[in-house]
């Protein structure tokens, strides 16, 4: 149990988040992604969030669990070729963690989709939150362009717009 990460999560209201990603960021956001979709077979899905639930804060549940725990619950993981890619931003935090289904962590290793990560949270901490995200997303689309090129089949797996929790 880390209680200055319990009291810091805690004392950050939620509309914090919406804060962050104004409704012209999320269309931008969810544009992006549709675009980045046409050029690949992958399908992305970009969630942030503000305080976790208390239940992982006292559990000292790291973000990259917490963003599998995400990756499960959206069915990220429930595309035909496994190749959905979770984008997951942890405000509060202030961690950006990226989760590729088995399909494509099979071409793409880990640690390309960790420096993407480290990109986006340095776009953060520069206050930056929208080129921050629509940057991750056009590099996220080119590491899926080389590995997953789209094809005649080319279905559109996953919903397309932000997921705010």
């Amino acid at each position: 149990m880390n209680l200055q990460r319990i009291i810091t999560h805690l004392l950050t209201p939620d509309w914090f988040a919406q804060r962050v990603f104004r409704p012209a960021d999320l269309t931008a956001i969810e544009s992006a992604v549709s675009a980045s979709e046409k050029k690949h077979r992958g399908e992305l899905r970009f969630v942030f969030e503000g305080p976790l639930p208390m239940i992982a804060l006292w559990r000292d549940l790291p973000v990259r669990h917490r963003a599998t725990q995400l990756f499960a619950q959206l069915g990220v993981w429930d595309t035909e070729e496994n190749s959905g890619i979770l984008i997951y931003v942890q405000l509060v935090d202030h961690r950006v963690e990226i989760l590729a289904d088995r399909g494509i962590a099979q071409r793409v290793p880990q640690a390309q989709w960790d420096a993407l990560c480290r990109g986006l949270e340095a776009a953060f901490r520069q206050k930056n939150y929208r080129g921050g995200a629509l940057e991750a997303i056009t590099k996220a689309s080119e590491l899926l362009v080389q590995h997953f090129p789209a094809g005649i089949k080319n279905p559109n797996e996953l919903p397309n717009r932000p997921v705010r929790l």
